[in-house]
C-alpha cells in the first residue's frame, strides 16, 4: 500500500462517516428516507475506485471492513445495537449492499469498471426508484410475495441507464482502460437488471443485481 492509497482511503472514510452521521441524525425521523440517503451516498465510492493503486487495497481496508460493521447492526448480530438505518429496511439489505461490493472487487480486480456498472443499478436505480415508487407509484404488481410498482421499476431504468452511461464517460475521461462505448449494451443490461429487481424480494436483490450485472458485462464486454 502506498501512500496515495492511504490519502485515498482516509478521504473514503471521512466520506462514508458523514453520511452515516446524516442518515443516523439528521435523518433520524425518516428512517425510509435516511436508509435509501445512506444506500444511495454511499455508492459514490464507485468513483473513487480507480484512484487505487492496488484494488485488494479496498477489499482488505475498506470493504470488507464496512461489511463487517453492517453485520453487527443487523439483528442477526450477537451485539445489539441501536440504529435506525439498517432497522428501518430488510435485515440483512445493507449487509448484503457492502458484501457484493467485496466479491465484485474480488473477482473483476482487473476491470473495476465493471465493478462500478454492476454496483449503478443497486445504488442508483433501486435506491430512487424505491424513493419514486413509494411516493408516484400507482400501478402496483406483486412478484414472490413482493409489491412493486410500474413507476418505480421504469424509473430504475431509467436512472440505471443514464448513471451508466456517466459512469462509462468518467471512467474513460479520468483515463482509466475502457473498452468501446456500447449503448446497446447498457441499455440492455439495465432492462436486465430491472427484471432481476423486480423478481428480486427480501433485500436479496442487493446481491442479485450487481452479481448478474457484473456476469453480463464481462460476457458482453469481454469475452464476445
Amino acid at each position: 500500500m502506498i501512500f496515495s492509497d492511504i490519502v485515498a482511503l482516509i478521504i473514503v472514510y471521512a466520506y462514508v462517516a458523514v453520511i452515516f452521521v446524516v442518515a443516523e441524525k439528521v435523518l433520524k425521523t425518516k428512517p425510509e428516507v435516511s436508509r435509501k440517503f445512506l444506500h444511495i451516498m454511499v455508492g459514490n465510492m464507485i468513483f473513487a475506485m480507480p484512484f487505487f493503486s492496488d484494488p485488494w487495497v479496498m477489499v482488505w481496508f475498506l470493504t470488507l471492513p464496512i461489511t463487517v460493521v453492517l453485520f453487527f447492526l443487523t439483528e442477526y448480530s450477537p451485539i445489539k445495537i441501536d440504529n435506525s438505518v439498517t432497522e428501518s429496511g430488510h435485515a440483512l439489505g445493507l449487509f448484503f449492499y457492502a458484501g457484493i461490493w467485496t466479491v465484485l472487487i474480488a473477482v473483476f480486480s482487473n476491470y473495476l469498471w465493471i465493478v462500478a456498472l454492476a454496483i449503478v443499478p443497486m445504488v442508483y436505480g433501486d435506491g430512487f426508484a424505491a424513493l419514486i415508487g413509494q411516493k408516484f407509484g400507482r400501478i402496483k404488481y406483486k412478484v414472490f410475495g413482493g409489491t412493486k410498482s410500474l413507476e418505480g421499476s421504469l424509473t430504475m431504468f431509467v436512472v440505471t441507464t443514464v448513471m451508466s452511461v456517466f459512469v462509462w464517460m468518467v471512467f474513460t475521461t479520468i483515463g482509466y482502460p475502457m473498452p468501446n462505448f456500447n449503448l446497446l449494451a447498457i441499455l440492455g443490461i439495465s432492462a436486465i437488471a430491472t427484471i432481476c429487481e423486480a423478481l428480486s424480494y427480501g433485500g436479496i436483490d442487493n446481491l442479485t443485481v450487481p452479481a448478474l450485472t457484473a456476469i453480463l458485462y464481462y460476457l458482453v464486454t469481454i469475452t464476445l
